[in-house]
């Protein structure tokens, strides 16, 4: 098969598994998906949603975020690891989209890394579930299982994402990334991954060259 042909399989294999390809971050609109986003960075999506819900009924706007105190909320983030961080550009960057859009969270990845703490993961994510545009979020599940089955030969996160955006069908590519973290976490496992089991075995070539 090529490279081309294992992309459409996969597709298709993960839409039959996992019909409704949702976000693991809880978020009611852009905004709070861009914060949890932020804060997912070196953190499991279950610990950022344990912490979103105080942080999101304190912080309830764009402006709010603005002019909170950063120490505030680095409280409320504490947990999810390089607080001190994530809470200095979670406010500066809701203060940039007051002040350079409108206060609304940018449809580009141009304009949205240009934002504090955005970089193209957190971009494409929110240009693929926001604005339904074609988008490839390359977090550590989708690099794992691409390269697996063969569509990619690299743990680059930017070329992940070029190679993919060749790869897969652009109407689907968002769907598929969220599909391979589903897929990353109960069957291609980090280190351990349930390759009998696995609905691609049939064509992954790591499978195929065990």
């Amino acid at each position: 098969m090529t490279e081309k042909q294992i992309a459409e399989a996969a597709v298709e294999a993960l839409e039959k598994k996992y019909p409704d390809a949702l976000c693991s971050l809880n978020a009611e609109n852009p905004l709070q998906l861009i914060i949890a986003t932020r804060l997912s960075a070196q953190c499991t999506d279950a610990r950022v949603n344990l912490v979103t819900p105080a942080l999101f009924e304190r912080y309830k706007t764009v402006e709010d975020f603005a002019s909170a105190d950063v120490h505030e909320v680095e409280k409320y983030i504490h947990s999810c690891g390089f607080f001190r961080a994530k809470a200095k550009d979670i406010v500066e960057m809701c203060r940039m989209m007051i002040e350079k859009y409108d206060s609304d969270v940018p449809d580009t990845i141009e304009k949205l890394t240009s934002l504090p703490g955005v970089g193209r993961k957190t971009a494409n994510l929110i240009i693929g579930d926001v604005y339904g545009k074609p988008a490839v979020v390359a977090d550590t599940h989708l690099i794992r299982i691409s390269n697996l089955l063969g569509l990619v030969d690299t743990k680059d996160p930017f070329k992940v994402e070029m190679k993919l955006r060749e790869l897969l069908p652009p109407e689907k590519s968002n769907d598929f990334c969220h599909r391979c973290v589903l897929h990353g976490r109960d069957t291609c496992i980090s280190g351990r991954p349930k390759c009998e089991e696995c609905e691609m075995n049939s064509f992954c070539r790591h499978f195929s060259g065990k």
